[in-house]
């Protein structure tokens, strides 16, 4: 029988591997898969299509319906360039916290889900429990979708999802959802002294990058719903955070490239957010082609991340308030998988430790408090399971 690790034990385990999202999670996945396997408890995989990641799932308990799903996300954010004060890919307790890449975001929560599955199995739980752990969670939830889909039909359908992005342990019931749009300008070059000649993708890009600034003033006008007001900011955001392109300074730009991100609340229509901006986008299409055929505008959807929408009397929710004890309203403005669990059917909450503002920081950390609290909400849910 293998050893019993620790939640502390398990996330420095987790943190020692570089899991950055533009690299392989699969050393990670062996590994947590080795552990469970050697507590008898047998796992499955996704893969990535190009086998370079995989999201692994188990279940635990009585072969029924209706299990407790523990979610999180295997890959985090780059260091690249960030002023450490120690190896961010080895856990340092200083202070009253754990430093280290993932420590907050999330393989903290991930060490104690992989802790509780453990325990629970050997509690013999009545209520089945299960693991989800994703990949690409950091470049747009693109893990989460595929690996929802596998689970069906290889485990029982869970029942209640809890998503554990750092949110100090309270019941998130409601995040903002979000799509994200790769967009390349294709323009005509020519000399810049004979600038009506040509068509600039620079310039026409940033008539397209001005769509964010007028739907951003006409929402922040808006009298927010009484959902929307719960949000910071109140209302549905668009942003564009990089822009590329362009040769030289004296030829009009062949290329400029830019993603158009949007941030919706819950009940805002994302597909006419989409399709108001595909408008807008042919709108200026239209006018680049009048001054040479060749030149375009092309869109692929990088991400669509669903909100998660407040439910009523949710199964998820009433487990973490009974848990925690925490009866007050919380939403948050990023986006995570919860809302795609919701999507798929299942009742989701998001309730983590750690706090969200230490997230893709350097020297990132939680506090030795806050996992605590962690821990001792797996300890509750695992009894309660039994």
């Amino acid at each position: 029988m293998s050893v019993r690790l620790s939640p502390l034990e398990l996330m420095t385990q987790l943190i020692r591997f570089p899991t950055v999202s533009r690299d392989t999670n699969l050393p990670l996945v062996d590994w947590v898969e080795e552990y469970l396997r050697g507590h008898g408890i047998g796992a499955h995989r996704y893969y990535h299509p190009d086998q370079s990641k995989a999201a692994l799932f188990a279940h635990v308990g009585p072969q029924v319906e209706g299990a407790v799903v523990l979610s999180g996300h295997t890959d985090v954010v780059p260091v690249d360039g960030q002023p450490w004060d120690s190896d961010p890919f080895d856990v340092v307790e200083r202070d009253g916290k754990y430093f280290g890449r993932g420590t907050c975001d999330m393989k903290g929560f991930d060490a104690l889900a992989i802790w509780a599955l453990v325990e629970a199995h050997y509690a013999g739980v009545s209520t089945p429990m299960q693991l989800a752990l994703s990949f690409d969670e950091e470049i747009g939830c693109l893990g989460a979708p595929p690996m929802i889909a596998a689970m069906d039909g290889v485990v029982p359908k869970g029942g209640s999802v809890i998503v554990g992005e750092p949110s100090m342990m309270k019941a998130v019931t409601g995040h903002k959802g979000g799509q994200g749009f790769d967009t390349h300008v294709i323009g005509f070059e020519v000399h810049s002294s004979l600038l009506p000649q040509g068509v600039s993708a620079i310039l026409e890009g940033a008539k397209v990058i001005d769509f964010a600034n007028h739907q951003n003033a006409i929402n922040y006008a808006v009298k927010p719903s009484t959902l929307a007001a719960m949000f910071d900011p109140p209302c549905t955001t668009w942003h564009v955070g990089q822009v590329s392109g362009g040769t030289a300074h004296n030829i009009t730009a062949k290329d400029c490239r830019f993603s158009m991100d949007f941030r919706a609340v819950p009940g805002d229509d994302v597909a006419a957010l989409k399709a108001a901006y595909l408008a807008h986008v042919r709108e200026i299409e239209k006018g680049m082609q009048a001054v040479h055929p060749d030149t375009r505008i092309d869109i692929e959807t990088r991400f669509d991340v669903p909100p998660l929408q407040p439910e009523t009397d949710g199964a998820a929710e009433a487990i973490v308030r009974a848990i925690t004890g925490d009866n007050g309203t919380h939403v948050v403005s990023y986006g995570t998988e919860a809302g795609q669990f919701q999507a798929a059917g299942y009742s989701a909450v998001v309730c983590g430790p750690g706090d969200i503002a230490q997230a893709h920081q350097p020297n990132e950390y939680i506090t030795v408090a806050q996992f605590q609290n962690g821990h001792e909400f797996m300890r509750d849910l695992v009894a309660r399971l039994a």
